[in-house]
């Protein structure tokens, strides 16, 4: 993603192809695994602590993952859907001046959205929340021709808000009764 979007337009352009369906493709293959992982033990989810992202006095949130059978239906969905859109994106896009920069956005949407899926906590999973919506936004402000550009954009942004908002709201209340964010 990094990569696309770094050197795209002057070196991979073309080719930005390979690292996106690439890497979607590896993070498949690592999806199926951690399934199959999960299938043979099925009592007990999978869990990775990278480290504690914020703390505050006794609140603590930790940038931790976690795959569940629920997660790991998602993971599965996320990436094999995601593969599929990435491969059949090849031939569509082909020949488009922002074939890189499309890619880039592609694989920033399928990271939000594997966070969104495998957050450990609910605040972990509102970055991945954020980051979909931004990444939504961010292309259609790209793609979209300008004369219908500023009602869609206000549209989208104002349903996104009141989808935060929500969410935000949902947040508070669970962490009001409950002294926590995990799931």
């Amino acid at each position: 993603m990094l990569l696309n979007g770094l050197l795209g337009r002057r070196t991979i352009r073309d080719k930005a192809h390979l690292l996106g369906v690439g890497s979607v493709g590896c993070a498949l293959v690592c999806a199926l695994i951690v399934i199959l992982r999960l299938i043979m033990n099925p009592s007990e989810p999978i869990k990775a602590k990278l480290y504690t992202w914020i703390f505050a006095g006794t609140f603590a949130a930790d940038m931790s993952l976690q795959v569940d059978a629920l997660s790991a239906i998602m993971l599965f969905v996320v990436c094999g859907v995601g593969f599929l859109v990435h491969v059949y994106s090849v031939g569509y896009m082909h020949g488009d001046p922002s074939y890189y920069r499309f890619f880039t956005y592609l694989n920033l949407f399928m990271t939000s959205m594997l966070i969104l899926v495998l957050a450990d906590n609910y605040l972990l999973m509102f970055v991945g929340w954020e980051g979909v919506g931004a990444v939504l936004l961010s292309a259609h402000w790209l793609l979209v021709r300008p004369a219908v550009r500023l009602g869609c954009r206000q549209k989208a942004f104002l349903v996104n808000r009141v989808g935060d908002a929500g969410f935000i709201l949902a947040m508070t209340l669970i962490f009001w009764t409950t002294g926590s964010l995990q799931l």
